[in-house]
């Protein structure tokens, strides 16, 4: 795209003649990318400046450089004359004007649905994407275990929500491959960091709030503040689903500006769920809505996941889906990667691997093994570091109500001392039902070896991961491999 084409109406300055005919074939705010014939924005961030790295970019390739100021000059560097360079105002709002535009518009030529909350994004995504295909639909998914190009293509994903740039590609390249749907989880770090602005959405879904990233955001106001720009943001014709169970949801109704479809279990609302029975093999209950009833049958164990599969429906119903189609979409989805997912075992004991790492996600995990289990439940679990700390003696609190048994162990320590977040961990526990083992592959034995025939051992924390991060080192940790391994030389 021509450079003129590019900023025309969003830029006013003149430009040179020598730098009309520039030809943009990259757009870019990272240095570490490839910037040949590419147009860089210079951002402020929270710990670097983008003004730091214009050197960098240059080196690799960059012909325009857009940032702030007017001055060519900087610490030991001045960009050359053959350089193109904008003075922008604002280098974030302009590089969020001139994004969508240099991929085509993308989410104009894509239905995307974004499903935000605390608890059961992931889920939700996996659902919906089930449906679609039963409809016959060709999906795309954007979200916290990776990105999704219909049912072949599968791309490792580095943040829940991608940044602004990484979202306009990811679309761009779903309208490339004749996706029709994109479903994504929509973090609220990503919406108050305007990473979701240029998506034009069809669909928005409200699971619920509870405690989480207060580092972030301080107070429950703000965590609520930055999901609902989601719901401002609407089009008087896309769809708003919203969990009337949960008060946040109900203060969603005066603010979306969607149409609304309610869901929930106990308050009035549009899809309900009604005769519940829960096993350890899933649930089962009744959907009524105001498209006619359907009877759900699924592998999904627990209340948070019928809260899951009524926020999947309930979006369904809005779109006019067919219910019968969607019923067995449900029924036909065995598992979500990490979360509630079970781990065959020949000792006869039953594992599950969960994402919770919230006071409410492992509430919510530990009431839906207990509601449908009168055995012993151990527990692994443990906290990240360099995150909410509020959190930490919360999740105690929960595991020493609703395990029989804990082990507290190391999860994303980062630049934390395991044994520091543990001690704020177990300041939570008011009952001597716990004990602590700081090698989490260590407590994964543990847990293991002490568990009986049918008994449950639910591992905590890190669900779909297959990492750790310990310091500034990622190393490997699959969990999955790991119960074999334990299991193996436990023999």
């Amino acid at each position: 795209m021509f450079l003129t084409e590019l900023i025309k109406g969003i830029y006013t300055k003149p430009l040179a003649e020598n730098f009309r005919k520039l030809e943009v074939s990259r757009l870019s705010c990272d240095s570490r990318e490839e910037q040949r014939n590419g147009l860089f924005v210079a951002l402020a961030g929270s710990k670097f400046n983008g003004e730091d790295f214009i050197k960098d970019a240059i080196e690799k390739g960059a012909m325009v450089i857009a940032k702030q100021g007017e001055s060519r000059e900087f610490k030991q560097f001045t960009i050359p004359s053959d350089i193109c360079v904008l003075d922008v105002e604002d280098p974030k709002l302009f590089l969020h004007s001139i994004g969508p535009r240099f991929y085509g518009n993308p989410s104009n030529k894509i239905r995307s649905i974004a499903v935000t909350g605390t608890n059961g994004k992931t889920t939700i995504t996996y659902l919906i994407e089930s449906i679609l295909h039963a409809m016959s639909r060709r999906c795309g998914v954007i979200g916290t275990i990776n990105f999704r190009i219909g049912s072949g293509k599968i791309f490792p994903s580095k943040l829940t929500t991608p940044g602004f740039l990484d979202m306009q590609r990811n679309l761009a390249q779903l309208v490339t491959s004749k996706v029709e749907y994109c479903v994504m989880e929509a973090s609220a770090h990503a919406l108050d960091q305007g990473r979701l602005e240029g998506v034009n959405f069809t669909a928005a879904i409200f699971t619920n709030l509870t405690r989480d990233h207060l580092d972030y955001f301080k107070d429950m106001d703000n965590y609520f503040r930055a999901k609902a720009i989601l719901f401002k943001g609407l089009s008087p014709s896309s769809a708003s689903i919203l969990n009337m169970d949960d008060e946040y949801g109900k203060m969603l109704l005066s603010m979306s500006k969607g149409k609304i479809t309610t869901y929930a279990i106990t308050y009035p609302a549009d899809v309900r769920a009604q005769n519940i029975k829960y096993s350890l093999n899933g649930c089962q209950f009744d959907i009524i809505s105001p498209k006619g009833e359907a009877k759900i049958r699924s592998r999904f164990i627990g209340k948070h996941n019928v809260y899951n599969i009524l926020a999947a429906f309930a979006w369904a119903v809005s779109q006019n889906f067919s219910l019968e189609l969607t019923s067995q979409a449900i029924e036909n989805l065995v598992h979500v990667p990490g979360r509630l997912e079970p781990v065959l075992n020949n000792k006869g004991i039953f594992i599950f691997i969960d994402y919770a790492h919230t006071d409410d996600g492992l509430f919510n995990v530990l009431t839906a093994l207990r509601a449908v289990s009168s055995e012993k439940i151990i527990l692994v679990f443990g906290c990240g570091g360099d995150r909410d700390r509020t959190k930490r003696p919360k999740m105690a609190q929960a595991a020493c109500m609703l395990a029989d048994h804990s082990i507290v162990t190391t999860d994303n320590s980062r630049s934390e001392d395991p044994k520091a977040i543990i001690d704020e961990v177990i300041t939570g526990f008011t009952k001597n039902n716990y004990e602590v083992c700081v090698d989490r592959k260590e407590a994964i034995g543990r847990a293991l070896k002490l568990a009986k025939r049918d008994q449950i051992v639910l591992i905590a924390g890190k669900g779909h991961e297959d990492y750790q991060i310990i310091k500034d080192r990622t190393i490997p940790f699959n969990e999955r491999e790991i119960i074999k391994e334990c299991l193996l030389s436990q023999k």
